[in-house]
């Protein structure tokens, strides 16, 4: 089956005397429950992970453990090694690909095909040999003495199990996922939230995003994991027929609420990591104003910066007022 039209991210900007005056944010992604409605539960869960082209793992636990849920049966938070093995060649992927050619090195190609490999036959000290060698050594220098300009302290989600979030969100909504929040506000999730203490005073926000997700899988190799990092996996029942499951991606938290009717799916709520970190009033409404728009070339490389660090899960675009 081919994978449900993901939508994009939108990044609308307005420059007025050489600055950035303003920014727009959307996430225009398309609602899985428009599919899933109707459907036999069990088959809905079975078809959800084919909707959708990244996490497929993830997608495929929430909304196995959400339908549980629903059905009575509660998951406490525990490590999921499917759905950590994807976090981690995720991260993979963004640290030795992605990141090199923003600090001006050049992309670890062959080191990431061999460390895949070693996640997959969990060869943990193969990895730890390389997060500790010299090339990401020399990546965890340039991300120290990085210099980005200053944006403002950005509120972070906490890390929740599903039995804890019904105290925060007692229901989940379609303009709750459109727009998530915490306590009313942006939150931005990821590996930067789920470790922020450790680096929040050694660097930039900008490199703290990614030296959090080097730790995460320094932990793994070291086998210091623990529940609440990415690949954690929990789910709870809401109300007779409603079920929630949240899940620690590499992006950040994923939640799934399904509500039965009988046996059918009557609605059924995805909250993606995309929708936190490219909210509206998210990190890029933050940092965005104010900067330089003299070289528009500039801009962009800069824009593409951030983005890639927020690390959306569909196609983004830069546009401008």
């Amino acid at each position: 089956m081919s994978n449900l039209d993901t939508g994009r991210v939108r990044v609308r900007l307005a420059c007025d005397r050489d600055r950035v005056s303003a920014v727009q944010v959307s996430s225009e992604r398309p609602d899985a429950a428009v599919f899933l409605r109707g459907r036999n539960a069990d088959q809905a869960v079975r078809l959800l992970p084919l909707l959708f082209a990244l996490c497929g793992q993830a997608q495929a636990r929430a909304a196995e453990l959400a339908l549980a849920a629903a059905q009575g049966e509660e998951c406490a938070a525990r490590l999921n090694t499917g759905v950590q093995c994807e976090m981690l060649r995720e991260h993979l992927w963004r640290c030795l690909l992605d990141l090199p050619p923003l600090l001006g090195e050049t992309a670890m190609q062959q080191e990431f095909v061999s460390a895949a490999k070693w996640v997959a036959a969990e060869k943990r000290g193969e990895l730890r040999t390389l997060l500790t060698g010299p090339r990401i050594t020399r990546l965890r220098q340039l991300l120290m003495q990085a210099s980005e300009p200053t944006c403002p302290a950005h509120r972070l989600l906490p890390t929740l199990d599903a039995k804890s979030s019904l105290a925060e969100w007692p229901r989940l909504n379609a303009g709750f996922c459109r727009l998530p929040n915490w306590r009313g506000m942006a939150a931005e999730t990821g590996a930067i939230a789920r470790r922020m203490p450790e680096n929040e005073a050694a660097a930039s926000p900008w490199s703290a995003r990614w030296l959090a997700r080097l730790d995460e899988l320094l932990d793994w190799s070291a086998g210091n994991e623990k529940v609440g990092a990415g690949g954690t996996v929990s789910a709870a029942p809401v109300a007779p027929g409603t079920g929630r499951a949240l899940v620690e991606t590499a992006r950040g938290l994923l939640m799934h609420e399904i509500v039965l009717d009988g046996e059918r799916v009557a609605d059924y709520m995805i909250v993606a990591p995309t929708e936190w970190n490219f909210h509206p009033r998210g990190m890029l409404h933050d940092c965005l104003p104010g900067s330089d728009a003299r070289d528009r070339d500039v801009l962009e490389r800069h824009v593409a910066r951030l983005v890639v660090t927020l690390d959306p899960c569909v196609p983004w675009e830069l546009e401008w007022a």
